[in-house]
């Protein structure tokens, strides 16, 4: 009995197995019809039904169908099993309380609940009719969620049209996506592309924990006065189950920052001719934005300022008003502007006659007329101007003012070479000098390679408003690398020195700046004022002495006397001089300090 019970029929994976052995011997002639969408497209949290429809070409005893999906690190797992004595969920599984499977007379329809991110995966459905025939067929699950609506902001602060490169004008975010969600940039409904030099578009994308993905965007641009009526929106593109939608922001509108290029000015009250004792009105605006302030002055207590509403009031007015007031220059005091920009500064002075102005800089005249316009601004455009405004009709008649302009840009080294080489004995100190302009004022650091740090120091530095001059003293022991380093809030620039060191005993090869030459020289002459002076002492005290033979016979006699050497005593040696300016002759004393004639002294020599 108990061998018969070993004999039991089998599990129902062992009875699986051996009836897919069988029905490979029948897959020659035995054909199933088996089909599934490629695609099944479903939104996160909804429902999701993928069908498996099958037919065979000849009615089979069995059918089996298993599904399976397909797990994040490739391998299969099944989730559902049924034939037609069962139908069952796989337990253990992610999909064991979420998925059922309805069978009809065509196939299975497997139905997953509550979707979610991760559920974006392929799902097998194996069909098995034995004899008849066995296939398979896949579909890939794809989910869905839209993003939240986009929201826009633009820079609170103003976009000036004076930036060289674009800068960022406005934000935009769309919020939890999937799949990642598009953000496309328009300006009055036109659609932005980037474009070099005008439009750029950086882009964020974030994924969260939840899978979801939030992106950001910014769109920088080169705005224009133009753009100070244009709207600027942004769309988002997203897709949904079968279709990609839209969304977009509300449009809003720049700040635009641009300089004043004209003035108005005008006579608001009364109509007409203008008498004494009548209330005057003057009226002032120009066209930038923000409005440039309107200043009106004068010395006299009659005169009241209204700068916000730019308007004049002057009340009962005389010909004393006629009188010339004091010059009024805009911008006023000082103006700050980027290197490359441009600037229109006014001078005048109101008078009831026709005035004149003179525009000066460090003296020199740089214009004349009420307006002067200042093209792409450099740092040599940086100063103070004056202007002199006169009445011609009236001479004498004069009134001044002046304006600060301040020139902002990167360090700019003041000369032409930014990399020089220089050859150098070891142990010889050079001088590397390293001069900059540029506003703010740039900071200046040495960077120095190959040399000891105790070996070389700042020894000059002198800084004025937008300059630094920095002079380093260096000794020379290797090839050294010194780069001068100088900031400010705009840029950077460098000056490297290349110095290649030689023995003491060769001759440098580079070239020597006008100060080495200059202290060469210096020095030859010092050397041969010095020697001068000796060689002129030398022969004075010689002379003084009684040793230094001089006039015609002199050199012969030397010879003479050399050559009786022996013959003379030492105290009988005497020399003839002769005066320059004469043929008389003067006795020397001898070396006893006897004095002898000139037939003794010649009589001596020639014994």
């Amino acid at each position: 009995m108990d061998n018969f019970r070993s004999m039991a029929l089998p599990n129902t994976s062992l009875l699986l197995l051996v009836l897919q052995m069988c029905a490979l011997a029948w897959q020659a002639w035995a054909l199933v019809d088996l089909r599934m969408e490629d695609n099944v497209e479903v939104y996160m949290d909804e429902s999701a039904e993928i069908p498996c429809l099958y037919t065979f070409t000849e009615k089979p005893t069995m059918v089996m169908v298993q599904w399976f999906v397909r797990e994040r690190e490739g391998h299969r797992v099944r989730i559902s099993y049924s034939d037609l004595t069962m139908q069952k969920v796989d337990e253990d599984t992610s999909y064991s309380n979420r998925i059922s499977v309805l069978s009809n007379s065509d196939g299975e329809t497997l139905t997953i609940q509550d979707v979610k991110l991760s559920d974006e995966r392929e799902f097998f459905c194996q069909v098995s009719g034995l004899a008849a025939g066995n296939g398979e067929g896949r579909t890939l699950l794809k989910v869905f969620d839209p993003p939240e609506p986009p929201v826009i902001e633009g820079v609170l602060s103003g976009v000036s049209v004076s930036g060289d490169s674009p800068l960022k004008i406005a934000s935009c975010e769309t919020r939890e996506g999937f799949p990642k969600p598009n953000i496309t940039w328009y300006r009055d409904h036109i659609p932005i592309h980037p474009t070099t030099g005008l439009a750029n578009v950086v882009t964020l994308v974030t994924k969260e924990f939840s899978g979801l993905y939030t992106v950001q965007s910014e769109l920088h641009y080169k705005v224009t006065k133009e753009d100070k009526d244009a709207h600027f929106s942004c769309e988002v593109s997203y897709f949904v189950p079968g279709a990609v939608r839209t969304s977009e922001s509300k449009g809003i509108n720049i700040t635009v920052h641009y300089p004043t290029t004209s003035v108005k000015i005008w006579k608001e009250w009364p109509e007409g001719l203008v008498k004494e004792g009548d209330k005057v009105k003057i009226h002032c605006q120009g066209d930038g934005n923000p409005p440039a302030p309107i200043i009106f002055s004068r010395e006299q207590s009659d005169v009241e300022l209204d700068s916000s509403q730019g308007l004049l009031v002057l009340k009962e007015v005389s010909r004393a008003d006629s009188d010339l007031d004091p010059a009024v220059v805009v911008p006023k005091d000082s103006e700050v502007m980027l290197k490359g920009e441009s600037l229109t500064a006014t001078c005048n002075a109101l008078s009831s006659l026709e005035t004149s102005t003179v525009w000066f800089k460090d003296g020199i005249e740089v214009g004349r007329g009420h307006i002067m316009q200042l093209q792409d601004a450099t740092f040599d455009t940086a100063g103070q101007y004056d202007c002199e405004v006169t009445v011609p009709s009236l001479p004498g008649l004069l009134t001044s003012g002046s304006v600060h302009i301040i020139v902002q840009g990167a360090p700019q080294i003041k000369d032409a070479e930014r990399e020089i080489e220089l050859t150098e004995k070891v142990g010889a100190w050079v001088n590397l000098s390293c001069e900059v302009r540029g506003y703010p004022r740039p900071a200046i650091t040495w960077s120095i390679t190959g040399s000891q740090s105790q070996s070389w120091r700042e020894v000059v530095k002198r800084e004025t408003e937008d300059q630094v001059h920095s002079v380093v003293i260096l000794k020379v022991s290797t090839h050294t690398i010194a780069v001068c380093n100088s900031t400010n809030d705009f840029g950077i620039e460098t000056k490297t020195y290349s110095i290649k060191s030689i023995p003491f005993s060769q001759t440098p090869t580079a070239r020597k700046t006008s100060a080495d030459n200059s202290g060469v020289i210096i020095v030859v002459i010092i050397v041969s004022i010095l020697l001068l002076a000796v060689l002129g002492s030398v022969f004075y005290f010689l002379y003084k002495k009684g040793k230094l033979p001089c006039g015609r016979s002199g050199k012969q006699e030397i010879i003479n006397a050399y050559s009786t050497k022996e013959k003379t005593n030492k105290d009988d040696i005497v020399v003839e001089m002769k005066a320059k300016k004469t043929e008389e002759s003067v006795l020397l004393k001898g070396v006893n300090g006897e004095k002898k004639p000139p037939n003794h002294q010649n009589s001596t020599l020639s014994k």
